[in-house]
């Protein structure tokens, strides 16, 4: 159908808008120093790059610096990478697209073996560069169009279209009737509600109501008070969320509230009342299990004392990335760009140790929806806030696959 034709063509210019919507806030530090682990390891170092926005407005991603170092101090503490150590360099992209093509052109000159688990709205910038040069691009956030459709980027999760699908089907799998989608008033987000919408009708609920705020409202009042009617109420305003959820509460309102990973946090149930707040026991799609499950107990480890949020979805995605990575490297004879990208494309399936499904990237698992053909992760996982907490929605969870769900739509 045209209308199916029009989504999906906006959804491939919009990604970078929605990546800003749902990245979550991290914290700042210094980097640590891994010399002493690297001095007992005598094989050849393995050399990656890493870049993010730090001391920028808006966007600044200083966790995902703080969890490539982290990796690299664990991954050298436990023998590197066939015997020789992890080298990750950082460059700061500052947010701005100059710099990530100049990140781009640092990491060429210094023959890096991969990019892996960076952050930047600027793919069309320097996506063609890495291509040129046959370095991969393995475990983006998912802020960039060119993330979901250029042969060298190799994601590990399904983005937007995947997480608000799935979104969509857990809230009329928990009973909710009456959905209102809470965004704002820009193309990039209305691209989100399609997606959730299509989550929620193909899992036989009703199309959920579409509210939109301003981009300059600071006093959500008005949008509370038009929620009224609804059984639960998709909040989907990253990290000003909790503009809609302080108003929510001084509203007095009952309503259940629900969203994907970044926007309803631990922080913001743990400022509105913990275990008692009205974020307890809401619906909240993400890409990974919960960083309480034992699948994660090394990050957790590697995290501690260095100012790492663990729940946030960048600083995740930046750990599952590094698993992707190493275990594609140790399988080569000689680590190298060219034996990586080899190596990920044609792979049965890279094993994260539980962080997500078997990985591969093979033509054949690939979605087939133009302009998201890089996608080939397409599971979420189904979580709750409890005890203020993020933790699986039910005991015996895992994941959930719209495949299915996102193959029709782009049939439709």
């Amino acid at each position: 159908m045209n209308d199916s034709r029009r989504r999906r063509s906006a959804v491939a210019s919009c990604l970078a808008v929605t990546g800003a919507l749902l990245a979550a806030g991290c914290g700042g530090g210094a980097s640590a120093d891994s010399s002493a682990e690297t001095s007992s390891l005598k094989g050849t170092p393995v050399k990656v790059m890493v870049w993010a926005p730090e001391n920028t407005q808006g966007s600044a991603q200083p966790g995902i610096h703080l969890t490539a170092t982290a990796y690299e101090k664990w991954i050298n503490a436990n023998g590197g990478i066939k015997g020789g150590p992890l080298k990750v360099e950082f460059c700061n992209e500052k947010g701005d697209p100059d710099e990530a093509e100049k990140c781009a052109q640092q990491a060429v000159a210094d023959k890096v073996a991969a990019v892996v688990g960076s952050y930047s709205l600027a793919g069309d910038r320097y996506m063609p560069i890495l291509q040129k040069a046959g370095i991969p691009y393995i475990g983006g956030t998912g802020v960039s169009a060119a993330e979901f459709s250029n042969p060298l980027s190799f994601p590990v999760n399904g983005g937007t279209p995947v997480v608000f699908a799935a979104h969509g089907r857990q809230l009329v799998e928990q009973g909710c009737k009456k959905i209102t989608g809470v965004r704002y008033d820009v193309a990039a987000a209305a691209v989100v509600s399609q997606f959730l919408t299509l989550g929620v009708t193909s899992a036989g609920g009703a199309a959920p109501k579409d509210l939109k705020v301003p981009l300059t409202a600071t006093d959500l009042a008005p949008q509370v008070a038009a929620t009224k009617g609804s059984d639960c109420v998709s909040v989907i305003l990253g990290t000003a969320s909790d503009l809609f959820v302080k108003s929510y509460v001084q509203s007095g309102d009952k309503t259940k509230l629900a969203s994907v990973v970044g926007n309803l946090t631990p922080q913001l149930a743990a400022s509105t009342g913990g275990s008692g707040s009205p974020l307890e026991g809401a619906a909240v799609t993400g890409y990974y299990p919960p960083t309480s499950d034992a699948v994660w107990k090394d990050f957790v480890t590697a995290a501690k004392g260095k100012d790492i949020d663990t729940t946030n979805g960048a600083n995740a995605t930046t750990w599952v990335a590094f698993k992707v990575f190493t275990e594609a490297a140790k399988k080569l004879p000689t680590i190298s760009a060219k034996a990586l990208v080899q190596e990920l494309n044609t792979t049965s399936g890279i094993d994260t140790g539980g962080l997500t499904p078997p990985l591969n990237w093979k033509a054949s698992t690939a979605l087939p929806t133009k302009g998201l053909d890089r996608i080939h992760n397409t599971t979420a996982t189904e979580l709750t806030i409890r005890d203020g907490k993020i933790e699986w929605a039910k005991a015996g969870s895992t994941f959930v696959d719209v495949r299915k769900v996102l193959t029709a739509a782009s049939h439709g």
